[in-house]
């Protein structure tokens, strides 16, 4: 089972208190003096109860620090993060009192950050949650259920020390070297500190877990850099106004304009006086409003050309398509047209092949009629067609009108000639 150590710094009693608000909320915040100090060992899973049982204090110059014990598998899988999360791990937290054990997750070891209750009924870190596989309790199968919200907002009632008046103590002897070294018994990430201690240079107040942005927002420990020159040495922020007026590279205002005066507070005061643009300054004034209007309509006029072009873009979609559409149509009425030019060309050849045939009927009647114009005579009976074995059942004519086909029960066919000979010209089996 891994073990934990954390160093404990000197507590700290309330002697000056502060409210500040910002908006509806507010946050209070701590002045700190020193007292004892200790160092405490304890394990972040215990056999009988699994919680970490607190050991035997001892002298330590550290302050409250908690570091991260992820295994290696799990530090593997923190690429799925976003930056900005890395980012706030790196951040120090150091606790002006030691937290409760009830409080820190038994899959990393530290303080609940952003806890959330799985599907088993216990507390982890939402990351840890989402980058373990199993529960360490009961080996359940870890799925976050939802946001435990009455321990998050016992964790942002934990006073910590504001960042800037912490240190890192990545190097060194005694419980800052020992808190180096992971549970693992391997040495953490060179270049990452793993504990932090307080600075007695820099930020005395402690505040409230949930209200720490906007404390340090406005943390006059804040480091700034001076707006006259990035050369200027790193400054605290309650000095920024003490380095302005002592400053040796104030620019003048109208340095965008082609100025090059470079000096401290009293040249800037005596240059004003003689400055060239300073007279101007109205002039420059306006026609930098009325450069700034041209870029917003230049970007609006963009934005529009960005419409337009959008529009042409699905216009000339819609042409494609038309024209492609346009395509298919004239495909199937050449298609539509040759079908009509067959069926006209074989109405045609049925209209020809009729024609013959009425000519050739024509001919008949009119051979028969030259001789006689008795009915009887062109009617007579030529003969009778006698043959079958048994009933007919077909008749058929030969296009040329001088064959007859007859078809019978006995199985056969026979071809009749109705010319000349009125016999049978042939049978068919």
């Amino acid at each position: 089972m891994g073990r934990m150590e954390a160093a404990f710094g000197p507590t700290f009693s309330a002697v000056a208190s502060g409210a500040k608000a910002e908006g509806a909320g507010t946050y209070k915040q701590h002045r700190r003096t020193p007292s004892s100090s200790s160092t405490l060992t304890y394990s972040p899973r215990d056999d009988d109860d699994g919680m970490p049982p607190i050991g035997t204090p001892r002298r330590s110059d550290s302050a409250i620090s908690i570091r991260s014990l992820h295994s290696e598998s799990n530090m593997s899988l923190r690429s799925t993060f976003s930056l900005h999360e890395e980012e706030e791990d790196m951040e120090p937290q150091v606790f002006a009192e030691q937290p409760s054990v009830k409080l820190c997750c038994q899959l990393c070891c530290n303080v609940f950050k952003d806890p959330v209750i799985t599907t088993c009924g216990h507390t982890f870190c939402r990351r840890c949650a989402l980058t373990s596989d199993k529960c360490p309790v009961d080996a359940a199968k870890l799925t976050v259920v939802v946001n435990n919200i009455a321990v998050a907002e016992q964790i942002g009632e934990l006073f910590i020390h504001c960042k800037y008046g912490c240190r890192a103590t990545s190097s060194g002897t005694g419980a800052a070297a020992a808190s180096a070294t992971c549970v693992a018994g391997k040495p953490c990430v060179a270049g990452k500190p793993s504990v932090y201690e307080v600075d007695p240079l820099g930020c005395p107040f402690t505040i409230k877990l949930s209200t720490r942005k906007e404390h340090e927002a406005t943390c006059e420990y804040r480091p700034v850099r001076c707006p006259n020159n990035p050369s200027c040495p790193p400054l605290l922020t309650m000095n920024l106004e003490a380095h302005l007026k002592e400053c040796e590279h104030i620019k003048c205002p109208h340095s965008k304009y082609g100025c090059t005066f470079i000096g401290n507070q009293d040249t800037y005061e005596t240059h004003l006086e003689v400055c060239k643009f300073e007279g101007l300054k109205e002039f420059l004034q306006q026609t930098d409003d009325r450069f700034h209007e041209m870029q917003l309509t230049l970007a609006q006029k963009d934005q529009d050309i960005g419409f337009l072009r959008s529009m042409l873009g699905k216009l000339s979609e819609k042409l494609d398509q038309l024209e492609k559409n346009l395509e298919l149509k004239f495909d199937m009425l050449d298609e539509n047209q040759s079908k009509l030019s067959e069926d006209l060309m074989e109405f045609r050849r049925d209209a020809s092949m009729l024609n013959d045939e009425l000519s050739h009927i024509n001919a008949r009647l009119n051979m028969g009629i030259l001789g006689s114009y008795d009915p009887q005579q062109i009617f007579k009976c030529k003969g009778t067609f006698v043959g079958h074995q048994g009933p007919v059942w077909c008749l058929c004519v030969y296009s040329t009108g001088d064959l007859l086909f007859s078809g019978s029960s006995d199985k056969t066919i026979k071809v009749w000639d109705t010319c000349t000979t009125y016999k049978c010209q042939k049978t068919l089996e």
